[in-house]
């Protein structure tokens, strides 16, 4: 807890980061780019400049919630066709089953888009932020150069032999950047460097974009790909821009929480929420029972029917997000809910008449609130290194359709469905609270069920965070339901009953349920903070005040 400051991120050195950050006087911004950064040396098994990012922005002063989408696009000269020549004779595990699901496979050269976090966090210390670009990533500048302690958690992810595979792949030779003499991931406690990361964000600070954009990295980042058949250009990194969309909202039993717009899946967690208005969830007795269970994973499915087919860049295509959000919409939704039976064959409506991701947030001490998420996709991303840069390239792509009727179908210069999304609540115009849950799908039901913990149950933020939770782990309305082992069996064994297909996970496959942060702003000004002990992280607090905050 604390009155004048909080950060809460996956990596307690990289909370220690923003945290020294706000007491030098900069805001919840440039500690939200500090920690960016930061995350990017201590966990590239989740993140990195070479990936996308989002963030809400609550302003103190004026009382409003502000956007960036951070997300890049597909090269211009790649098509569904292209794609599928490319793969036509690939024989290599899950390549064509990918394909007949009318997907990019997941690790094709062809599912890297154009890093958009540089720009992001450019764009975002442009609009909202205090310091230089050269002050925020001085920590993560000498973390990488000097070496700090792997955590865990991230030791885990990053030995994982899928990971492990990639980069050291022998066509992949800048993945050795990431291993310890070139040779094996490094073990938790291990010390590890990236002097190639400390270069590249030292070109960032004092260029700007184009430092990464346009120059020695731009130039190394086309050629790795390219060699490896993508279609990127140096034109689609000069090309790329940030956008500001304005923040989407619904008011969830008194408080407001808002999202960013699609292409981000923020929908999916709003349409989820007042689907559960619709049906009464505030009316349930027992939070953890079965029955709540089942309600949340209903609705859920039902808001997975319509986004997974509705979400899409829009500005290539309409996205009907005011209809997919109205009363009624979940009214008519909410009709198809069963308090007995589980529906695995929801059908999307009609509305117009794993993954790996860190997320973080901050506040100071005047009240400014930034919730921020960036990600590689899954994992490393594709693990491909551009060589001298330390940091992998994004597999985004792989979140686009290869079917051409598909609303989120492959086009050139466009921005697949994407899952991360940062979470903000409001209440009464007041900042409520900066909160987030990484992980692929997984991501706006953990908002669904952080938020409804904390506002229809009264939990603290670390509390809402231990709780045990589900995952429909693919995204799709009919999916199989990860459960965490510390439900009772008798809950899981009555949900079973109701026909929902449950997986128990535990250890550290519970990640598939996310991981999350959390500052709960309380009226008298106090922040109370979680950090997700499925992570590495903490919460870190500021005791005094400090000297000016702008």
């Amino acid at each position: 807890m604390s009155q004048h400051g909080m950060v809460s991120s996956s990596q307690p050195l990289a909370s220690q980061i923003g945290l020294s950050i706000l007491q030098a006087g900069g805001n919840a911004v440039d500690a939200c780019i500090a920690v960016a950064a930061a995350l990017n040396v201590t966990e590239p098994c989740s993140t990195g400049i070479g990936g996308d990012c989002f963030c809400l922005y609550y302003d103190a002063e004026t009382k409003q919630v502000s956007g960036l989408n951070g997300s890049g696009r597909s090269p211009a000269d790649l098509t569904i066709d292209g794609v599928r020549a490319f793969h036509a004779n690939d024989t290599a595990a899950g390549v064509q089953d990918a394909l007949k699901d009318n997907r990019i496979p997941l690790h094709s050269i062809h599912t890297v888009t154009v890093p958009g976090a540089a720009a992001g966090w450019c764009d975002a210390m442009d609009k909202w932020g205090t310091m230089t670009m050269a002050q925020v990533l001085a920590p993560a500048v000498a973390l990488a150069e000097d070496g700090f302690p792997v955590h865990t958690v991230a030791a885990h992810w990053w030995g994982e032999p899928g990971a492990m595979s990639l980069l050291t792949d022998s066509k992949n030779p800048g993945g050795a950047a990431f291993l310890i003499d070139g040779k094996r991931a490094p073990k938790a406690g291990e010390l590890m460097r990236n002097p190639d990361l400390a270069q590249t964000f030292r070109k960032l600070a004092a260029h700007g974009k184009a430092g990464f954009y346009e120059g020695e990295v731009a130039s190394a980042i086309v050629s790795t790909a390219r060699k490896l058949g993508s279609k990127l250009t140096e034109d689609d990194l000069k090309s790329h821009t940030s956008t500001f969309p304005e923040p989407i909202s619904v008011n969830y039993h008194g408080v407001d929480v808002w999202e960013i717009p699609p292409n981000g899946q923020g929908l999916t967690a709003l349409l989820a929420l007042n689907i559960l208005q619709a049906i009464g969830l505030d009316k349930l007795e027992e939070r953890g029972s079965a029955q709540y269970f089942h309600t949340l994973i209903e609705a859920m499915r039902l808001a997975f029917a319509d986004t997974r087919w509705y979400i899409a860049d829009p500005d290539v295509t309409h996205v009907p997000a005011k209809e997919l959000l109205s009363p009624a919409y979940a009214t008519s939704r909410a009709a198809l809910f069963d308090p007995a039976k589980a529906n695995v064959d929801v059908q999307k409506g009609s509305p117009t008449s794993q993954s790996n991701t860190v997320s973080f947030c901050a506040v100071d001490s005047a009240g400014n609130a930034c919730s921020f998420i960036n990600s590689n996709y899954h994992g490393f991303g594709t693990g491909v290194v551009p060589v001298g840069c330390g940091f992998t390239l994004q597999n985004r792509g792989a979140g686009f359709s290869l079917l051409p009727s598909h609303p989120n179908k492959l086009e050139p210069r466009k921005r697949p469905y994407h899952t991360i999304i940062p979470g903000l609540a409001t209440k009464n115009g007041e900042l409520y609270c900066p909160f987030s849950v990484m992980g692929g799908f997984m991501q706006p039901q953990g908002h669904v069920q952080v938020i409804v913990g904390m506002v229809d149950y009264g939990l603290d933020p670390q509390t809402a965070l231990d709780c045990a939770r589900f995952c429909i782990a693919s995204g799709e309305s009919g999916g199989d339901v990860a459960i965490e082992n510390s439900v009772g069996e008798s809950v899981i064994a009555e949900l079973r009953a109701m026909g929902h297909r449950i997986t128990v996970v535990s250890g550290h496959a519970r990640a598939v349920c996310g991981r999350g942060q959390i500052i709960r702003r309380t009226e008298q000004g106090v922040l109370i903070a979680g950090s997700d002990g499925r992570a590495d992280g903490c919460a870190v607090g500021l005791a005094i005040k400090p000297a000016t905050t702008k």
